[in-house]
């Protein structure tokens, strides 16, 4: 089968469909330039987003496969949740803090009840039930725990001074020194917590937390070079998608009648992981659950444990002032609301099609509180 064959034959099957948006990335790029409508270029650009994520994705599992466990296991964490840290990074430069946690926070909560819950729904549908390693989930759902218990602590401080906590959408928030350096002594706590799991996960359990994965046929191999290669071209992309959205953000949401809060914790979060998303789903449709856990309680858990201290680190860089990890009421609830269930549907390592239909459910009322909030 000659090349391009083989490529028509990749973009048919379910792992190649988020690359026939590429299109649309340069239609972002030219609807930016010429100053069209804030919605439509918000519109194209998230669209836009989706391939490039797809690729970087696609360039990591490569190079992945081509270094090791170790080496490869790093790979897949590092790049893992890069597409939606790049846009919180020009959401900081921005000013939009609010913005940035909504994100954070719409991530843990769409790979915790969306993507769990489709990935258990669709991969039930034709089964009496699945089964999963529960070492390997409950390891992960621990580390969400004590992730959220850590975001949580800021808040309890402001509220216990007696200061309110941030309304949904509310502007940039001075919570002072204090809370600052709080905000900051608990992200390098939460990046010692992270390193400590990245040795459990990758040299001393590992065999819990890689579970095998074989590619559709239609598929086709990288070598290290084009990974490279495609990687870099990924990263690109990605930047030059995100700095268009997060500059739409706000004359978007005033023009489609959605708050940024809304933006932020659900559309925002969805498309900078939606091909991760779709991949979960796809593994546990053919049966492979162990993977699907893990990628959507593992990529909640890197989001916490990694990207979200990332980010305070970096809000002393970039930006008008450090972003002090004060989440507001709806954000705090819902997280600890998924927490909760995350421990709850993995602690027998099975699931029905029924628990996954329930994870939907609560993830589309939390969803409705934020389009009234």
């Amino acid at each position: 089968m000659d090349a391009r064959r083989l490529n028509a034959a990749f973009l048919r099957t379910p792992e190649g469909w988020p690359y026939l948006l590429v299109p649309l990335i340069p239609v972002a790029v030219i609807l930016e330039l010429i100053g069209a409508s804030p919605t439509v270029v918000f519109a194209t650009s998230a669209l836009g987003i989706i391939p490039t994520a797809a690729l970087m994705g696609r360039a990591t599992e490569e190079l992945a496969a081509r270094s090791g466990p170790g080496i490869g296991g790093l790979l897949n964490v590092t790049f893992g949740n890069a597409p939606e840290m790049i846009i919180a990074l020009f959401a900081l430069n921005k000013g939009l803090q609010e913005v940035v946690k909504a994100s954070l926070i719409g991530s843990i909560l769409g790979n915790v009840l969306l993507v769990l819950g489709a990935a258990m729904f669709f991969g039930g549908l034709r089964r009496s039930r699945q089964s999963f390693s529960v070492p390997a989930a409950s390891a992960q759902s621990t580390m969400l725990m004590l992730a959220a218990t850590a975001v949580m602590m800021p808040a309890i401080f402001v509220l216990v001074e007696g200061k309110g906590l941030p309304k949904p959408g509310a502007d940039l928030v001075d919570y002072g020194s204090t809370v600052e350096h709080l905000s900051l002594a608990v992200a390098i706590v939460l990046m010692l917590t992270y390193g400590a799991g990245l040795l459990f996960s990758l040299k001393t359990h590992r065999e819990l937390f890689n579970p095998p994965y074989d590619t559709d046929e239609d598929s086709w191999g990288w070598s290290t070079r084009t990974s490279v290669i495609m990687l870099a071209v990924a990263g690109v992309a990605v930047g030059v998608m995100s700095e268009i959205l997060v500059g739409s953000i706000t004359e978007a949401s005033e023009s489609i009648g959605l708050s940024q809060f809304f933006i932020g914790v659900i559309v925002v979060a969805i498309v900078g992981n939606a091909a991760e998303h779709w991949v979960a789903v796809l593994v546990a449709m053919k049966d492979k659950m162990d993977l699907s856990v893990n990628i959507a309680i593992g990529s909640s858990a890197q989001v916490a444990l990694f990207v979200v201290p990332f980010l305070v680190f970096a809000s002393f860089f970039i930006g008008d002032s450090p972003m002090a990890l004060v989440f507001n009421g709806f954000e705090l609830g819902a997280v600890l609301v998924a927490v909760l269930a995350a421990n709850y549907v993995t602690q027998d390592g099975e699931s029905t099609w029924f628990e996954g239909a329930q994870l939907m459910a609560l993830y589309v009322i939390l969803g409705l509180a934020f389009y009234y909030a």
